[in-house]
């Protein structure tokens, strides 16, 4: 909600304009109060369209269908003029948030609550296509959440059933990722209610799991998966009822003879939510719900410059007494009455000062540039979920100063979609910073013009030296690193070598398949060895990046009776080369290998000899810590979804804290342009679950890496927690060894 500008007019078709709503390519939506005090969402159409004819016939046809609807879950028609110069339609005022708007600040909804809500709007569409209609744009934006239930909204592109899906040769009515198959293909289907009922599956599939089930992206890319690829329902039947996730996959089927009528899908939908109590939302989407009511009861004031003259002892404009604000929010207090006094007593929560209601808290919106889908899916998935955690947990706390919101772009990893979705971001005028990208392909596409903008962008995965954007080698000062860079991965090899282990005979095997990762390893070893200080002494033994058989390497290294060997390599298959010839040779001294080599792949492919590997690695598992904190987030991220947190999901939770406490220093203003959040963050200091957030003092900002690593031991075919490399003190396969002499670096 805004303040009106200069040029929106002071009222309209007997309705007081309060302040706007929102503002697209059609027209402008106001907070407008009703002669009789009742609060509207009232729409006026752009003049530009308003003189077309064929959109002017179309907003008629919009106003008698709404008008002519009414169920509960849809959104009553109160007024209208559809020959005014500039048309526009009053609807009843609904206080809640968009589904979009929910999803997008606090992540995936409950099941129970996907299950009330695809019960309510499937008894919507069930009564729209009673009366031989379809909506045809059903979308989480048309979607608006209430404290007694949801309501359908829009119905400016319906039709009777059975008219096609396009008005001119290739142009698609609705919106990709909603569309059905019929709708989105270039030649124009039959739209009917399955086309409905498959948008209402896209929707409760959207609800459940936080993303669309076709992706996001171009919308010809997006149109396209709709109609030639299966809809993305991982983790699904983990979030709700198992027939309902059945029926929503139902719903999905490309035939529209295959999915099932909104009244069957209404049956499996209430029994899923059967036996829940009473209240549908959680607490959090209530909180929004009251902070959309409180903001209509006081809408922001228009500016100065634009009031005119009021003329002594006349009221109209003068802001409104406590008794005039409960007059004119009596209407507003009736839409949300169904929920009963616990609903009513949120709007009206005063201040200690006894003042009214505390003022509406103003919104920052952080984004998320991520692998989604694609190779990186998993990578992309566990740090939404991670970010969006946090996001849950800034928000529910009483007293925030702001709260934060969320916008999602998948790149899938790849360098040619991360140039487009940075762009899409940078359009974005709420856009304050962005968490991301993940992969360093994106990472190196993207963040020269992330830095170009002075948009604070944080790599929480991405190795900023692989990317080429080590602070060092760029001139930007938005680039914020939190995870430790690969130059530094040597440390916590060095340190369990010579805490833990107090080995003195270090033999390095460097792949030459891996040139960066390889020459940085060998040169820190020899610049370093384990046990310097003691005499420690390391040998180098190279191996070409074509030779597959990695014995006679092995047998050169193990000729000078080393106690460990550290190999210099990223590639999982060449690491498990080297592991089966090491068991091959009898080799029993510690064997350790770097992070991007700990995959499955190195696993399956050293099968026994993969015993006892120890690897350095710059995220932790959040799950194996006893710190509250990580107890906490652990238990969140498995009651949301079903699993335990995924690798670098709790780093990206850490990495939203670090800007939350950033735009804290912001307080409430209205707004927090990307520049500033830049300059600041850098002066922030975070303690993390995961690590500290500090940053140092110098033109460079870098991430200051004490406890920014961790060791993980392959054991039993899987890769198991070690701890924080500085904390490891003993091997599990080994007696504690103590130390000649601690390292110190």
């Amino acid at each position: 909600m805004r303040a009106l500008r200069p040029e929106d007019p002071e009222s309209l078709g007997g309705h007081r304009l309060l302040a706007r709503l929102g503002s697209g390519g059609m027209g402008t939506v106001y907070l407008a109060r009703a002669g009789d005090g009742a609060p509207v969402a009232l729409k006026v159409i752009r003049a530009e369209y308003a003189a077309d004819p064929a959109f002017r016939a179309r907003f008629r046809r919009e106003v008698r269908l709404a008008g002519g609807l009414t169920g509960h879950w849809v959104v009553p028609v109160t007024a209208a003029d559809t020959e005014a110069a500039a048309p526009w339609l009053a609807t009843a005022f609904v206080a809640g948030p968009s589904l979009a708007e929910a999803v997008a600040a606090l992540g995936a909804l409950p099941g129970r609550t996907v299950a009330v809500l695809g019960a309510r709007l499937a008894r919507a569409l069930a009564e729209v296509h009673a009366a031989g209609l379809v909506h045809r744009d059903v979308k989480p934006g048309n979607i608006l959440l209430a404290l007694d239930g949801p309501r359908l909204i829009d119905f400016g592109i319906a039709q009777g059933a059975g008219v096609t899906a396009l008005t001119a040769p290739d142009v698609v009515i609705g919106t990709p990722g909603y569309l059905a198959p019929e709708q989105a293909r270039a030649s124009a289907g039959e739209v009917a209610a399955p086309s409905d009922v498959f948008a209402l599956g896209c929707v409760l599939a959207y609800a459940a799991t936080g993303r669309r089930p076709f992706g996001s992206g171009d919308p010809s890319t997006v149109l396209y998966r709709t109609v030639h690829e299966e809809p993305d329902l991982d983790g699904l039947g983990a979030l709700v009822a198992p027939e309902l996730a059945a029926a929503i996959a139902g719903c999905l089927a490309k035939e529209p003879a295959r999915r099932p009528l909104a009244t069957g899908l209404r049956a499996v939908c209430e029994a899923a939510s059967a036996g829940g109590g009473e209240g549908w939302l959680p607490p959090e989407v209530v909180r929004l719900v009251a902070d959309r009511s409180a903001r209509a009861l006081d809408p922001p004031p228009r500016p100065q410059a634009a009031a005119p003259a009021v003329a002594a002892g006349d009221v109209r404009d003068r802001p409104p007494t406590r008794r005039r604000a409960l007059v004119i929010g009596g209407s507003a207090l009736a839409a949300v009455a169904a929920s009963g006094a616990a609903g009513a007593a949120l709007l009206w929560r005063r201040d200690p000062g006894g003042r009214g209601a505390a003022p509406p808290v103003p919104t920052r919106t952080i984004a998320l540039q991520a692998a989604l889908s694609g190779a990186h899916k998993d990578l992309g998935t566990a740090q939404e979920r991670g970010v969006r955690l946090a996001i849950a947990a800034h928000n529910a706390r009483a007293g925030i100063a702001f709260r934060l919101a969320l916008t999602v772009q998948d790149d899938r990893g790849e360098a040619g979609r991360s140039a487009s979705t940075a762009r899409a971001l940078l359009a974005d005028p709420d856009v304050c910073a962005v968490i991301g990208p993940g992969t360093v392909a994106a990472a190196r596409a993207a963040g020269p013009l992330y830095g170009a903008a002075s948009m604070p962008f944080l790599l929480v995965s991405a190795d900023p030296d692989e990317a080429g954007l080590s602070p060092a080698k760029v001139t930007t000062r938005s680039l914020v690193v939190t995870r430790a860079p690969s130059t530094y991965r040597v440390l916590p090899v060095t340190s369990y070598l010579t805490r833990v282990r107090d080995i003195r005979r270090t033999a390095v095997i460097v792949d030459g398949a891996a040139d960066t990762l390889a020459q940085n390893v060998r040169r820190n070893l020899e610049d370093s060895p384990p046990n310097e200080d003691l005499g420690g002494t390391v040998t180098v033994h190279p191996v070409a990046a074509g030779q597959d058989d990695l014995g006679p390497v092995v047998a050169q290294a193990l000729a000078d009776a080393p106690q460990a060997v550290v190999f210099a390599g990223s590639s999982p298959a060449r690491t498990a080369a080297c592991a089966r010839a090491l068991a091959d040779a009898g080799f029993a001294g510690a064997r350790t290998g770097f992070e991007p080599a700990m995959r499955k792949e190195f696993l399956d492919a050293a099968g026994s000899a993969a015993e006892g590997w120890v690897f350095e690695a710059p995220y932790t598992e959040v799950q194996s810590s006893d710190s509250g904190a990580a107890r906490a987030f652990t238990a969140a991220y498995r009651a949301r979804y079903r699993t335990v947190p995924g690798r670098w999901a709790a780093e990206a939770y850490d990495a939203t804290g670090l800007l939350a406490r950033t735009l804290d220093g912001f307080g409430s203003r209205a707004t927090v342009r990307p520049g500033e959040v830049a300059e600041r963050i850098f002066t922030t200091r975070y303690e993390g679950m995961v690590k500290p957030l500090t940053f140092t003092k110098d033109d460079m900002h870098l991430l200051q890496l004490e406890r920014s690593a961790f060791l993980y031991r392959a054991r039993g075919g899987r890769f198991r927690f070690m701890g924080r490399f500085d904390q490891v003190t003993q091997d599990d396969d080994q007696p504690r060894a103590t130390p000649s002499r601690p390292v110190t670096r």
